[in-house]
């Protein structure tokens, strides 16, 4: 049994872990850096170790730092949340070298499914349909035009590794392609250390599909129902729902049923997200992401598991204690994630929290760590804070969520808030008719 957890994380996520360790009666250790140092999750813990200096480089992604703090807290196992060294199979690697437990995949599924053309190798070997593109990385420019005019424009060129939109970018015509080819690799090599590019098809009106798997030591899979997270700026999420208001019960058994064949051949273990796009009623694998996900509480909104508790209960060798039919959903649910950014021009917005009021009431979820007089610094990602919502259906969340977002008080900063009112206010939203590409054309005036 774990008697001791790491969180190699901060901020909401780190918070979120803690309150799993403590309802469990596991102890919690919280690294920081010094810019976190007043941070609520190390004000709560049971034990803190300062790793290093504000710079993420120096701190949450040294993992010397985090495996010194482990040995001289006497952790026995690591949570790395998600972001930072969650999809880091070297990290975990070394983690499970050092004798602990790493709480999330095994090193080699984390290495396998972070490259995205192996990956799309591997599920496109288990049955489960990619985009249209290239079978493996591209070798020059002319394979590269060769492929995009095969399957037509326009095209993407994608970093092999990595994500967030980093390493991506759209060609319409063979006239664009030398000049992305080189821009995408300049940035996948920055931002990932590895060049390696692939193409696919760019389609038009997609949805972002993604589907929670959760999986034990002993063979047993699960689907936790599918989350849609098409409002997305810059291939960001925005607000995440669950269900999709666009599929049918048919379209999610089927999908689910897919995913759970897929991970079970695959010798999976603990959670992780099939992520697809969906357009005219087929779905497309676009990647899968070895760890807990920023979304992951609507889904435990409307399946009422407790994630992140599966995720230490899976670590220790337990079973999952349930099956398939067992799992039941009712209800809607959405969230929105509060940056600390101008809504207007999406400036980071560092600095002092003034006032703190957060909504309440029947259905309505906070995950922050935000309090007044906290200072929010300007060295890590904008999200301060991720407001969730559940209703018997969609129509009544929405309404619910509308309550609650009029309720939210964050002064001192700016913050996304406004946006999210003025977006859940439009027609298109309000009736379930967008896709990844619709906030973007909502921000260039062309909705």
């Amino acid at each position: 049994m774990i008697q001791k957890i790491l969180i190699a994380n901060r901020g909401e996520i780190a918070l979120r872990i803690l309150r799993a360790c403590r309802e469990m009666g596991i102890r919690s250790v919280a690294v920081h850096s010094t810019a976190d140092a007043d941070a609520m999750h190390v004000r709560l813990a049971d034990e803190t170790v300062c790793i290093g200096p504000p710079p993420a480089q120096e701190s949450y992604l040294n993992p010397v730092a985090i495996l010194t703090a482990a040995t001289i807290s006497n952790a026995d196992a690591i949570h790395p949340g998600y972001g930072f060294l969650s999809e880091n199979a070297d990290f975990a690697a070394m983690v499970e070298e050092h004798g602990l437990t790493f709480i999330g995949p095994s090193p080699e599924h984390i290495r396998l499914m972070g490259d995205k053309i192996a990956a799309k190798r591997t599920v496109r070997e288990a049955g489960i349909p990619v985009v249209p593109g290239s079978d493996g990385s591209i070798d020059s420019e002319a394979d590269a035009r060769r492929i995009a005019r095969a399957i037509g424009y326009p095209v993407l060129v994608k970093a092999a590794a990595g994500g967030g939109g980093r390493g991506m970018k759209v060609v319409t015509d063979d006239g664009q392609l030398a000049e992305a080819i080189a821009t995408a690799r300049a940035e996948a090599l920055a931002a990932f250390g590895s060049g390696g590019l692939y193409v696919e098809k760019y389609l038009a009106h997609p949805r972002h599909i993604e589907v929670q798997v959760l999986a034990d030591l002993h063979g047993n899979v699960v689907h936790l129902g599918e989350r849609d997270c098409s409002l997305q700026r810059r291939h960001q999420k925005v607000i995440e729902e669950a269900p999709s208001p666009v599929l049918t019960p048919e379209q999610r058994s089927k999908i689910g049923a897919l995913v759970v064949r897929t991970a079970s051949a695959l010798g999976y273990r603990s959670v992780g997200t099939f992520e697809f796009l969906y357009e005219d009623g087929e779905f497309y694998f676009i990647e899968m992401n070895t760890r807990l996900q920023v979304e992951h509480p609507v889904t435990e909104m409307v399946c009422g598991l407790d994630i992140v508790r599966e995720m230490l209960r899976v670590a220790e060798g337990s079973e999952l204690g349930f099956e398939q039919e067992d799992v039941r959903f009712v209800g809607h649910a959405i969230e929105c994630r509060i940056n600390a950014e101008d809504p207007e021009t999406f400036a980071p917005s560092p600095g002092t929290i003034a006032e703190y009021h957060a909504p309440g009431g029947l259905g309505v979820r906070i995950d922050s760590a935000l309090y007044a007089g906290y200072r929010v610094p300007p060295f890590y990602d904008s999200m301060i804070a991720k407001l969730i919502v559940s209703g018997a259906d969609r129509r009544a969340c929405l309404a619910r969520l509308r309550r609650a977002l009029a309720e939210y008080v964050i002064s001192g900063i700016k913050t996304t808030i406004p946006l999210h009112q003025r977006l859940i206010d439009m027609p298109e939203f309000i009736d379930g008719r967008y896709d990844v590409h619709w906030l973007e054309r909502v921000m260039r005036g062309e909705h």
